[in-house]
């Protein structure tokens, strides 16, 4: 099991990885934690090279595998 502090996942960057697997958009995530669409953008792009993918559907995958979240 890893965790976010091993791979120097921010909270929010987390936060907006676990709203990802619920399959909301950019825009909804923005939405939600009171954020601007860039600013999710730029998380979710921190995210993708800390985790080493390139899209979303790869990120929840990989962070699911080596248990970041729970599946």
């Amino acid at each position: 099991r890893t965790s976010p502090d091993e791979l120097d996942i921010r909270p929010r960057e987390f936060e907006i990885l676990e709203l990802m697997t619920t399959g909301m958009s950019n825009q909804e995530i923005a939405d939600k934690l009171h954020i601007s669409i860039s600013t999710v953008k730029t998380h979710k792009q921190n995210l993708f090279v800390k985790l080493d993918v390139k899209r979303r559907t790869q990120a929840v995958t990989k962070a699911k595998e080596i248990g970041l979240l729970n599946n």
